[in-house]
């Protein structure tokens, strides 16, 4: 048996791409008191089938802004492609295959060069056996040398079978079985078994002068080039990945693509889109299905899925336009074999006669075609995945078989498709090399077990306890439910030393205007943070957090922007980021909706996701697709108020105020005791009565849930003031109005230094409603000096013309107020929210007699939805007017005699 000269040893089996990543992340991760051995015969390292090529017309078949190494920095690969290969190299090109691979070995290169990292060892052997031992492994070489390991990493790809090959092939020197070990002769025509990406990069190096490419494959379907510029991903329909069945996910998948070809003219955006919940789907089917897809359906995915660059597309075009490529579909029946050639008969009688049978069916994924596997699975190591395609896999890569789990035995890339189907490009690698190294890490440092995790996955460096705590906080977050912070505190009192929970609530403190107990929790995550060992993400978040709320608004937003970047999954982070109900947002328009659309790739359809794209969707006025989203987020959460939101949106913006009271009504009354800001919903149920000109039940509503007496902090402002304001300038509601009451509740600094442009605008109109032109002055001089442009351009004014429609300068309000109702989309919230500001333009320009101005705003309005109060405003002032005409006429007629 070997030394292990005092190290902790790691052995990855197989160099290439994978392996070389995982061997990447140990080297860096671990101390020089560890070993890591990576284990291949091949002479290369980082390279495998993939990237073994010398050729530079094989081309990678995803851009080079897809192909970075490592998860958090995107443009990896694309900055080293401009230092060592190209300068002028743009983010949509394709690089050859072949410098990708120098690219993977690289990297591990430079890791290794690293003073106090972990020494890497590469042997040029074969693994033929692993054995568990103690607590530990035994790897067996094929040169007889006996490695021990504290951790193993199964990182081996399959190598082409030849089984379909009659006996007469199979024993003949002429087949090329492993085309990227054996040569394709110089001389003859050549018959490539297989149509696939292999077959399309072998037809691009074997073609010559005079020589014929015959292909043969079941199907005659060839991958299918990008197309540039491309499209980007349409997500799927709502609750795909709750489809039964494969005949039901067929039929839902040809409708994604129909109307995604009929919206944007392209099938590939509908086929991108599915990547992520792709992994979903397959585990959604029984076995019986999967197996199914494999036999029809899997060869259909794969040409649209995994497709050619566009230059190779050219090539292998130019070489069929040359008649140089004959495609035959079917299979090869009898082969007979003379001194001259290859005699090959087809299964539809089609006779050839070749120089050379080349083998392009890809590797096989069954456990029985690899030697290695097949004794693991003797020994009960390793057991066959589902639909019998390579290893069973836990989620995080650890293998499942007789071991018990606290043994780090795991693995990566195609090995891995029985529990995944996708497993085999590099943004799968990349994620797999990355996540598994990690848990070797962390076994290797004394980590037994795993770690929790958050409901989207992400790692929790807490106990089991704490973490069912917190997820249950930030479940209450992710429905719009109170007890957040009660929930986080609790998560805190069972680990003290919970960094993410102390940084959590310090966040969720600053954003809802708790200003003293939230310092109090960043400090504790900083001092929890120095005894722990945390996970990538949760120090992103512990970073940008403390960037938030230590810094400017502006550098404290982009921060944390940039961890929901890096982390799009964090989906409390991205709570924050996005304008909702609990949060004022660090986005607005065109901003926010790029950001929602953008996590459409890491939450498919999630029902959390789907309730925020919705609302996205209705701010864009695509009612029909927000209330798609909305229904099937509250079909799976009907708790999730972030779906209520966007309906109650589109119920109001579409005027359909009977239907939304009524449906609004009912889910206050069973959900809304429980919900967070309820007092939102409420404000949306009184606009449907506001609306309705039903004045009485607006007063009902007010008193019953929109009273300071049951609403307190920002919500008093946004929804109780913004309301009595409303009632006021539409004329439904102008005597008795609890203004002083309401003011009195509200937080000071909204009134006099408000956080956001967004809290500027709710606490000028509720200094409006009391009447305070002082107050409104002092905020527009403070708005007008302010560092963010949206104050002095947009609040300011707004200010001024309040104090114009308190000291009832109508024709002063109505110049100022008609300029601000086209500029403020920046100050973030809704439509519904800012048009109070409108309807005070109306009544503005109502009392300055400039009733046809009033009367067209009106009409605006009216055209786009249905309202009762709107159409007696219209009428009000259309009579105003008449009544103005004919004052006019009877004075300028002659008198009688």
């Amino acid at each position: 048996m070997g030394s292990n000269e005092g190290d902790c040893r790691v052995v990855v089996v197989g160099a290439g791409a994978g392996g070389t990543l995982v061997a990447t992340h140990l080297v860096t991760a671990l101390s020089s008191r560890f070993r890591v051995e990576l284990v291949d015969p091949v002479a290369t390292t980082g390279r495998g089938q993939a990237y073994s090529t010398t050729d530079d017309r094989h081309l990678l078949n995803v851009p080079a802004s897809g192909m970075s190494a490592f998860p958090r920095d995107p443009e990896h690969f694309l900055r080293w492609l401009r230092n060592h290969h190209d300068p002028d190299f743009q983010p949509h090109e394709f690089a050859p295959r072949a410098v990708f691979g120098r690219y993977v070995e690289s990297l591990l290169t430079t890791a290794a060069e690293f003073p106090g990292n972990a020494r890497l060892v590469r042997r040029r052997a074969e693994v033929v056996d692993v054995e568990g031992s103690g607590t530990g492994f035994v790897v067996e070489l094929s040169d007889g040398e006996r490695l021990e390991a504290r951790a193993v990493v199964l990182a081996t790809s399959s190598r082409p079978g030849t089984g379909w090959a009659p006996p007469e092939l199979a024993v003949d020197p002429r087949l090329v079985a492993d085309p990227w070990t054996q040569p394709i002769p110089e001389e003859g025509d050549v018959l490539l078994l297989g149509s696939g990406l292999t077959m399309v990069d072998l037809a691009i190096s074997a073609d010559r002068p005079g020589r014929t490419l015959h292909v043969v494959s079941r199907s005659d379907a060839v991958p299918h080039p990008h197309v540039l510029p491309t499209t980007p991903p349409v997500p799927p329909p709502p609750g795909i990945t709750r489809t039964q069945g494969l005949d039901a996910l067929r039929s839902t998948l040809a409708a994604h693509v129909a109307s995604t070809v009929e919206s944007t003219g392209d099938w590939r955006a509908a086929v991108d889109g599915l990547r992520p919940v792709t992994a979903q789907l397959w585990r959604g089917l029984s076995e019986a299905d999967k197996r199914r897809f494999i036999a029809e359906d899997a060869r259909t995915w794969d040409v649209h899925r995994h497709r050619m660059a566009p230059a190779t597309a050219r090539r292998l075009d130019a070489v069929a336009a040359g008649g140089r490529l004959v495609r035959h579909r079917g299979t090869i029946a009898a082969v007979r074999a003379d001194d001259d050639a290859l005699h090959v008969t087809l299964d539809d009688g089609t006779e050839l006669s070749v120089a050379a049978v080349v083998n392009c069916t890809g590797p096989v994924g069954s456990i029985a075609a690899d030697p290695l596997l097949a004794r693991l699975a003797h020994s009960g190591l390793v057991r066959p995945g589902p639909a019998g395609l390579g290893i069973d896999t836990a989620d995080d890569g650890r293998i499942v078989g007789t071991l018990p789990e606290t043994r780090p035995f795991l693995a990566v890339g195609s090995l891995r498709r029985g529990n995944l189907w996708e497993s085999t490009a590099m943004p799968e690698i990349r994620e797999q090399a990355y996540d598994v190294a990690r848990v070797v890490g962390r076994s290797l440092h004394g980590e037994s077990r795993r770690r929790p995790v958050d409901p989207y996955g992400l790692t929790l460096s807490t106990n089991r306890r704490a973490a069912a705590r917190y997820n249950a906080a930030l479940g209450r977050l992710l429905r719009l439910q109170g007890g957040v912070e009660e929930g986080l505190a609790q998560a805190v009192a069972a680990d003290e030393g919970f960094v993410q929970a102390h940084a959590a609530l310090a966040l969720l403190g600053h954003e809802w205007g708790a200003t003293t107990h939230w310092q109090a929790s960043l400090r504790a995550a900083h001092r929890a943070a120095a005894e722990r060992h945390l996970d990538d993400r949760e120090s992103s978040f512990l970073d940008a957090v403390t960037t938030r709320l230590r810094t400017d608004e502006a550098t404290g937003a982009a921060a944390l922007l940039r961890h929901v970047r890096l982390f799009p999954r964090d989906a409390l982070a991205v709570s924050v980021a996005v304008p909702t109900v609990a949060f004022g947002g660090l986005t607005s328009g065109t901003q926010t909706a790029e950001l929602v659309e953008s996590l459409g790739r890491s939450y498919g359809d999630d029902w959390w996701y789907a309730g925020q794209l919705a609302f996205v969707r209705q701010d864009q006025e695509r009612w029909a697709e927000a209330e798609d989203l909305s229904s099937y987020a509250l079909s799976v959460e009907p708790a999730s108020g972030h779906a209520v939101h966007a309906r109650a949106h589109v119920f109001y913006e579409t005027g359909d105020h009977a239907a939304g009271l009524a449906w609004l009504d009912e889910w206050i009354r069973t959900r809304g005791p429980e919900a967070n800001h309820r007092s939102h919903f409420s404000w949306h149920a009184a606009l449907h009565e506001l609306m309705q000109d039903d004045v009485e039940a607006v007063r009902r509503r007010f008193r019953r849930e929109l009273d300071p007496a049951v609403v307190s902090g920002s919500r008093v402002v946004v929804d109780s003031g913004s309301l009595l304001w409303r009632g006021r300038v539409t004329g439904a509601w102008t005597d008795d109005l609890p203004v002083r009451e309401v003011r009195a509740k509200a937080p000071a600094e909204w009134l006099r230094t408000p956080p956001t442009p967004f809290a500027a605008m709710h606490g000028a109109v509720l200094l409006a409603a009391d009447g305070d032109a002082a107050a409104l002055t002092r905020l527009s001089a403070q708005a007008a000096q302010h560092e963010d442009r949206v104050f002095r351009d947009v609040v300011a004014p707004l200010c001024t013309g309040l104090v114009s429609v308190v000291e009832e300068r109508w024709d002063a309000a109505a110049a100022t107020l008609a300029d601000v109702v086209t500029t403020m989309d920046p100050l973030g919230g809704s439509k519904a929210q800012r048009e109070v500001v409108e309807d005070t333009l109306v009544h503005v320009l109502a009392m300055a007699g400039r009733n046809a101005d009033a009367a067209a705003l009106l009409d605006h309005r009216l055209s786009r939805r249905s309202s009762a109060l709107d159409a007696r405003r219209r009428a009000a002032v259309t009579g105003a007017a008449s009544d103005a005409a004919g004052s006019t006429a009877s004075a300028d007629a002659p008198s009688g005699r």
